[in-house]
C-alpha cells in the first residue's frame, strides 16, 4: 500500500519510530555519523578504529596517541601496545562528548582465550579512562564471547564494577553462558549468521522473519525475558534495514551510519515485533552451562564455532594493522632524520 505524499511527511521516519521501541547505537568511530544520528550509545572495534585512524580529520587523536605511548617509554613493543590502547580511549572520549550514553571500548581479540589477560587490558582500558577523568559507569568493555572471555567479563563485572559488552557472540550456548556470568550487555551478530548460512546453504535470501540472524536474536531475547535475566539484548551486524525492523522491540540495536541513514529516509510503519509479554509466554526451557557443557553445545553449532573464530582473526589482524600504522609514526620518522 503506498503512502501519500502528505501522510509521508507527517509520519516520522523508521528510524525516529525505532528509537520509541529500542535503544539505537551508533556502531561507528565517525564523530559525524554519530553528531547527525543522535544515538544513546555507541560502539567501536578494531577494524573501525583502524578506518577512522586513517581519516584527515581524526589525525591529532593519532598524534596524541603516539605522543602517549612515547613518553611512557619502555620497548618497542610497549611503546605501541601503549599507543594504542590510548587510541582506543581517546577516541572514546570524543564519542562520549556527543552522546548521553555510553561507549563500546574493545580489550584486544589475540587475548580472547586469556581470562587474566582480558581482565588485565581490560581495568587498563578504564584506568586510562579516569586519568581523562572519564568514569567507568559511561564504558562498556568489549570482551570476544569466548569461555575464557566469558568468565572475565564475570570477574569484572562481579569483582570491579566493570561493565562488559560480550561480542562476537553467535550462539545460544554463548548467550546462556553470559547471562548466567551476570554481564551488563551482550551483542549478537546477526548478519555474519546469514552470511554463514547464504555461503553454506542452497537459499540464498530470506524474509526478514525467517532470516537465521533474526531468529537467532528473537530466541536469545525471549529467553532472557522469560527467565529475567538483567543482562541487555543489543542485535549487531547488520546487513539490511529488513534485519533491523523484524527486531524492533529488542533493547537495543547498533547500526552502521549506512543503515542509519537509510531507516532516517523510510517512512513504513513499525511494530515491535518482541515484547517482555512475548517472551515470557514462549516455551523456551532454562538450562545451565558449566565449561565442558558450553564447550559441548557450542560446538555443536558448527555455524557459531566458524563465525567465533573468524571474527576473532578478523578483530586481530585489523589490531595488527592499526599497531603498524602507529609503528610507522612513532618510528620511522625518527630513523629517517
Amino acid at each position: 500500500m503506498s503512502v501519500s505524499p502528505v501522510k509521508r511527511q507527517k509520519m516520522e521516519s523508521a528510524l525516529d519510530q525505532l528509537k520509541h521501541h529500542t535503544t539505537v547505537v551508533a556502531d561507528t568511530g565517525d564523530f559525524n555519523a554519530i553528531d547527525e544520528y543522535k544515538p544513546l550509545d555507541a560502539t567501536t572495534n578494531p577494524s573501525l578504529i583502524l578506518a577512522a585512524a586513517q581519516m584527515p580529520a581524526y589525525q591529532k587523536l593519532v598524534d596524541d596517541a603516539v605522543a602517549y605511548g612515547k613518553k611512557l617509554g619502555g620497548s618497542e613493543e610497549e611503546q605501541i601496545k601503549n599507543a594504542s590502547d590510548k587510541l582506543f580511549v581517546l577516541f572514546g572520549a570524543e564519542i562520549l562528548k556527543r552522546i548521553p550514553g555510553r561507549v563500546s571500548t574493545e580489550v584486544d581479540a589475540r587475548l580472547s582465550f586469556d581470562k587474566e589477560g582480558m581482565i588485565q587490558r581490560a581495568r587498563r582500558l578504564i584506568d586510562l579512562y579516569k586519568e581523562i577523568g572519564v568514569g567507568k559507569d559511561r564504558i562498556l568493555i568489549k570482551l570476544s564471547s569466548t569461555w575464557e572471555g566469558i568468565q572475565a567479563g564475570r570477574v569484572l563485572e562481579a569483582e570491579y564494577g566493570i561493565h562488559c559488552n560480550m561480542t562476537l557472540l553467535f550462539s545460544f550456548a554463548q548467550a546462556v553462558a553470559c547471562a548466567e556470568a551476570g554481564v551488563t550487555l551482550i551483542s549478537p551478530f546477526v548478519g555474519r549468521i546469514l552470511d554463514w548460512y547464504v555461503a553454506n546453504g542452497d537459499k540464498k535470501a530470506y524474509e526478514p522473519s525467517e532470516d537465521p540472524g533474526v531468529k537467532s536474536v528473537t530466541k536469545i531475547y525471549n529467553y532472557y525475558k522469560k527467565f529475567g535475566y538483567k543482562t541487555i539484548v543489543m542485535g549487531a551486524s547488520f546487513r539490511n534495514t529488513g534485519q533491523i525492523k523484524a527486531l524492533t522491540g529488542c533493547d537495543y540495536l547498533t547500526i552502521s551510519p549506512k543503515l542509519l541513514a537509510e531507516l532516517s529516509k523510510e517512512h513504513v510503519k513499525l511494530t515491535p515485533t518482541l515484547s517482555v509479554k512475548e517472551a515470557q509466554a514462549c516455551n523456551l526451557e532454562k538450562i545451565h552451562l558449566d565449561e565442558k557443557a558450553f564447550r559441548w553445545h557450542h560446538n555443536e553449532d558448527q555455524m557459531a564455532v566458524e563465525k567465533l573464530s573468524d571474527g576473532i582473526r578478523r578483530f586481530a589482524a585489523d589490531a595488527v594493522k592499526l599497531e603498524r600504522m602507529l609503528k610507522e609514526r612513532m618510528f620511522s620518522t625518527e630513523n629517517g632524520k
